[in-house]
């Protein structure tokens, strides 16, 4: 083999991870629903290093995100009302994109504070514009890595919708995003059933059991849960005390 074949062959091997991870990214849109609300908000939270997925130019994602159909299903003025905040409460949305439950928390919790999360730098920006726009000056956009939440300061909750079945090493990122809670701190989740029509492809899906298992593995207890929501399963932990 000459020297520019072998040349070559390496930069053919260099570029097959980047060439397998497009094609996992085209994989998960061929096989999302039609491109509503629930497919949308699927893909945007997407934080798993496994399946990569950019979105960029927010303004176009926030068509889809902030669809008004989706109040139907996702209900989140229902949501924030069953969490029960204390109007000084401190929270963080993580998966937080567009702000479609951090703007409803920060109003929900006046003379408290808001962290919206996001790993995509371009989410993160819209977010922190809306916030001004709208005077919520409690609302802050947090820039995360998918391993890390980021938080600035304790949070007595940390919301998570549409989001925990993309994080990769759950437990290792629940113990984690545990050192950023305030003693006796709750994790939200809310996630889609695995027999529901909406959200990711079914194997992507987790059930409500694995869920509870994993977060009783990161050192939380379940204390809530709700069944209010059509597709998918609302699931409150508390932090357990060392």
């Amino acid at each position: 083999m000459s020297r520019l074949e072998t040349a070559m062959l390496s930069i053919r091997r260099a570029l097959l991870p980047l060439s397998t991870a497009a094609l996992v990214g085209l994989s998960a849109c061929a096989h999302a629903p039609a491109p509503d609300a629930a497919s949308a908000h699927h893909h945007r939270e997407h934080v798993s290093p496994t399946m990569p997925h950019r979105f960029e130019n927010a303004e176009e994602w926030a068509k889809r995100f902030e669809e008004p159909g989706r109040d139907a299903w996702q209900k989140p003025d229902e949501v924030v009302r069953a969490l029960g905040l204390a109007a000084d409460a401190k929270v963080a949305d993580i998966g937080s994109g567009t702000g479609y439950f951090a703007v409803r928390l920060a109003r929900a919790v006046p003379q408290g504070r808001v962290y919206g999360v996001d790993v995509e730098p371009d989410m993160t920006r819209y977010l922190g514009e809306r916030a001004r726009k709208e005077g919520l000056g409690n609302l802050e956009a947090v820039q995360a890595t998918p391993d890390d939440p980021k938080l600035p300061a304790p949070v007595d909750l940390a919301l998570i919708v549409d989001t925990y079945h993309h994080v990769g090493e759950r437990v290792a990122w629940l113990q984690k995003l545990g050192g950023s809670l305030t003693p006796g701190g709750r994790v939200a989740i809310v996630d889609f059933r695995p027999d529901s029509p909406k959200g990711p492809p079914a194997k992507h899906k987790l059930s409500s059991a694995q869920v509870t298992e994993e977060l009783r593995a990161a050192g939380y207890v379940p204390t809530q849960s709700f069944d209010f929501l059509p597709d998918q399963y609302f699931l409150v932990f508390q932090r357990q005390t060392p």
